[in-house]
This record gives C-alpha cells, structure tokens and sequence, in this order.
C-alpha cells in the first residue's frame, strides 16, 4: 500500500492542491458580494423627505450648499467634491440624543482621521442659537478635527431644504412655523458622486461599527 502511495505521490499532491482550489473558488461564488445600495427619495421613509422631491425614483444626488462653519469659513460642496463624507444634524444645546451622537461621530472622526478620501459634516437645525462661536465652543469640546470635520451653521430655510430634500433625514417640526424641523438620529453616509448610500442610527455601537465597514468598503470600491 505504501509503495502505491509513494508511486501515486505526485498525481495525489496535485489532486488535493486543485480539490482546495476548487472549493474555494466555488465558496467565493457562493458567498454574497458585498454591495451598497444607492438611495432615492423613493426609497426613504416619507416623514424624512419633502414632500417635492417623494416621488424621484432615480438619479439623486445632494444639492449644492453653502454654509459657515466653526471658524467662521464659508464650507461649499466644493470642499467635499470627491470625497466620501457622513452628514448629520444637531444642535449644540440638544440634551437628548445629541451628546451620544457626537460621541460616536467622533469615534468615526478616529476611524478616518489618516484618509484623506473622508470627511464629516454636521448642520445645526438652530441657526438661531448656533452661532460660529457657539459651534467653535462644541467643537473645542468634542475634540472636532477642524480639517475633518466641519459643523456649519447659516440660513434656516437652506439648511431645512438641504435635510429634507437632499440627505432624507429630517422629520418637520412645528405645522404653524415655516422650515422648523426636527433632527433624527440618522447619519448619512454620502460618496464621491454625491449619492446617498446609507444611513445609520448614530446613537448605536453597531450602526457605527457598520458604518465605518461601509465607509472603508466606499474608499476600496
């Protein structure tokens, strides 16, 4: 038996080299390919978006913009053109889920601090309050990268129309006041071609650790 082995060495190496190519290939055809969706208006829940833009099916992609930011800089879609970035809204004297937003933003601030293809960008849905100053103070104290990481403040009406009828995110406010609306806990993520490609619970570990999976997979892609 043992002299038949050692006859057949050579042609049995071989057939178990390619059995273990064979089943790997057949286990990568198998197994699902990791893939993002690219969201329309059509496809989020009708609280969140305008009631304007409900019915695009196809081809949606964020507005230009132009708002200010901690220091005071005018931020434009200019200095987020190319790049993957998470946007969310907030406001600086929020008690409720904010703080625990912030915190886990900042985890993702960690996370992609060393590339340049990412970066995040944070509206306040209190202009009124949020001042520059204001949002330089949150800033210093959450240990925002002013390079990374821009919270911006301005005019009521385009913030409220960028949140609802680009990033799909934001829930109305009050019916008898015009443009008040009320932030979700939603981070939305964006790609290079400005197209909506997911969104996550920004209070919850898991959605964070997803979404920085999702971000890493956006920048290999």
């Amino acid at each position: 038996m043992k002299s038949v082995l050692y006859k057949y060495r050579i042609f049995i190496g071989i057939f178990i080299v390619f059995s273990a190519i064979t089943l790997f290939l057949f286990y990568g055809a198998l197994k699902p390919k990791k893939t993002l969706p690219i969201y329309n208006p059509a496809d989020v829940n009708p609280e969140l978006v305008d009631s304007t833009v409900q019915y695009v099916s196809k081809y949606h992609t964020i507005a230009d913009f132009s708002f200010t930011n901690q220091n005071g800089k005018t931020i434009t879609q200019k200095d987020y053109e190319g790049k993957i970035y998470v946007a969310d809204f907030f406001f600086t004297t929020c008690g409720s889920i904010c703080p625990k937003m912030t915190a886990n933003l900042v985890e993702v601030q960690k996370a992609v601090l060393n590339n340049p293809k990412v970066m995040l960008l944070s509206h306040t849905v209190f202009p009124e309050v949020d001042t520059v100053e204001a949002l330089k103070a949150y800033a210093l104290k959450n240990d925002v990268v002013d390079s990374k990481w821009n919270l911006v403040t301005g005019d009521k009406k385009e913030i409220y129309t960028m949140a609802r009828k680009s990033y799909l995110a934001v829930k109305l406010g009050k019916p008898s006041e015009l443009y008040d609306m009320v932030h979700t806990e939603n981070f939305v993520l964006v790609d290079a071609k400005k197209r909506v490609r997911g969104f996550y619970d920004g209070t919850k570990k898991e959605d964070i650790e997803r979404l920085i999976e999702d971000i890493n997979f956006l920048c290999e892609n």
